[in-house]
């Protein structure tokens, strides 16, 4: 197991450069540059003034001596100044947002995970019940809503209608008075909206994953097998049918990985939560190169070690492929 795992790590390294490549060419063929963001709308803003501003930016450069410069720092995970106007390192900018869109991500991934499953064992164990028509019908809702659609109506219904719960930012402007305790209510108030509607967006897919998995193994010989040897009905489906019914539910969360700066993109523009996937929206608004790859190069280090942990997950659940 430890060498097959060392193994793929070291296919890492390769699959990232390929994957950086590709981001530093997609990223620097889009129309506009950033120079010509920063002085399109500036009446004073010269020939002369741009031509100081590529140099500045090394965009004078051809894009294979900009590529290998980059690659240069990015080994001693130097990911280079930001374009924007305060000079920043971009590392800085990274991890001071980090924590908030993973720590927003974890929470309403862990509610998916401990709804979905449940949904899906029952309504695969009770197939065609009132239950399994509900859920299959809020799966069908659940993923045929626009996220964006979805957050607008979160803000209206609790934010506007019944205004309980604030509908912008992650705390309030009199935070630093609060007590402890004051504090946390006021964390979990903000946070309720975007991890809601993110945790919606995931659970009505997971649901129906588990339960298409349940309902494929329930039906194998193995489980008529052990109800035949007179075995309790909730033994064969948890302790049997279960553990083989997870390898799909391995895959998704080994896919949700990256989503978890990804897919916050959404939630947390509409939202103003101050996190990593409103940054990168303001990156690639501002074409501030060195911010977006910095960001795309810890999407595709995640994306990567995510599949590494659905595979070792395969592994621990299923005994055949530890064999193997």
């Amino acid at each position: 197991m430890w060498s097959y795992i060392l193994k793929r790590l070291l296919l890492m390294i390769p699959m990232l450069v390929g994957i950086t490549l590709v981001s530093f060419l997609v990223i620097h063929s889009a129309p506009g540059t950033p120079v010509e963001v920063q002085t399109t709308l500036n009446p004073k803003a010269s020939l002369e003034a741009q031509q100081r501003l590529k140099e500045l930016y090394g965009l004078d450069k051809p894009f294979h001596v900009q590529y290998w410069n980059w690659v240069k720092r990015v080994v001693f995970l130097d990911f280079g100044l930001s374009f924007s106007p305060d000079r920043r390192p971009v590392w800085d900018k990274i991890k001071e947002r980090l924590p908030v869109t993973l720590s927003l991500n974890l929470i309403s991934l862990m509610i998916v995970l401990l709804v979905a499953i449940p949904i899906g064992v029952v309504a695969a164990v009770k197939p065609h019940s009132w239950f399994d028509k509900g859920t299959t019908l809020f799966v069908f809702f659940g993923v045929s809503m626009p996220s964006f659609w979805l957050a607008l109506l979160l803000i209206m219904f609790f934010g506007v209608y019944l205004d309980w719960l604030p509908i912008s930012g992650l705390t309030s402007f009199n935070f630093r008075q609060l007590t402890f305790w004051q504090k946390v209510q006021d964390l979990a108030a903000h946070a309720a909206l975007p991890v809601l509607g993110a945790a919606f967006m995931g659970l009505a897919g997971m649901s129906r994953y588990m339960r298409g998995s349940m309902l494929e193994v329930i039906r194998q010989d193995y489980i008529t097998t052990a109800r035949a040897k007179g075995l309790p009905e909730r033994t064969v489906i948890f302790k049997h049918a279960l553990r083989n019914a997870l390898l799909p539910v391995i895959t998704m969360l080994g896919l949700s990985v990256p989503g978890l700066i990804g897919g916050s993109v959404i939630f947390e523009t509409i939202f103003a939560i101050p996190g990593i996937g409103q940054l990168l929206w303001g990156a690639v608004m501002a074409r501030d190169y060195p911010l977006v790859m910095g960001e795309l190069v810890i999407v595709g280090i995640l994306t990567l070690l995510g599949n590494l942990l659905a595979d070792v997950g395969y592994a621990l659940a299923d005994p055949r492929i530890r064999a193997g």
